[in-house]
């Protein structure tokens, strides 16, 4: 239970849901209710199948490009500590990929689920580095079945954030989400600045140094 939490705090601040419901909301002006709740259930489906892929991969991807663990986990530091900043300031880097080209075929396109809501909105670099260093890092599949189903209770979340999209507009405001996604952002600096001094200490640790 200590790492299901551990992992959900760390996961699910770095995605950030609630942040992604208004860009959700300015893709979809025309929806029904209905279309809304389809769309949000297809993009928590595929936020979900992207990062247990890239979990699943974690050690081959790593092998593959001749990766460190410690490697892995400052350069995902650092990625999830801009992240973290970007959310402070009130903006956040996977919104920077959505560029008004991007909001405009979104509008015309007739599925917005796997992009841009899944990716980039959702599954960014902060998240997938996150998942490939859990992977590495805890090497049993007795936690890294925990880890897995962590994955999918935060793909339930997003769903029901944006299933429920307009109602928590209405309740909480643009002011509201903005204020959320900054506290947000401060726990996902913190995140990036942990994992950065893991990956130094390990790095130390590598080279016998201490």
């Amino acid at each position: 239970m200590e790492l299901f939490l551990a992992v959900f705090a760390s996961l699910i601040s770095i995605v950030n849901p609630l942040g992604g419901i208004s860009i959700f909301l300015s893709f979809t002006p025309g929806y029904t209710a209905q279309e809304r709740s389809r769309t949000a259930l297809w993009t928590s489906f595929y936020f979900f199948l992207i990062l247990i892929s890239f979990f699943i991969a974690g050690s081959w991807i790593l092998s593959f490009f001749g990766i460190s663990l410690a490697s892995i986990m400052i350069a995902g530091g650092m990625v999830i500590f801009a992240s973290g900043v970007s959310l402070l300031q009130g903006t956040s880097a996977s919104s920077k990929a959505i560029t008004d080209q991007v909001k405009k075929e979104a509008i015309r396109s007739d599925d917005i689920s796997f992009t841009p809501m899944a990716m980039p909105m959702l599954s960014g670099p902060g998240s997938i580095s996150l998942l490939i260093s859990l992977h590495t890092e805890f090497t049993h599949w007795g936690d890294r079945a925990i880890i897995a189903a962590v994955v999918l209770v935060t793909a339930v979340v997003i769903w029901l954030c944006l299933s429920s999209a307009t109602f928590i507009y209405r309740v909480l405001g643009e002011a509201g989400i903005k204020g959320i996604s900054r506290i947000m952002g401060f726990i996902v600096m913190a995140i990036g600045v942990q994992y950065i001094i893991n990956g130094v200490m390990l790095l130390i640790d590598q080279m016998g140094l201490l």
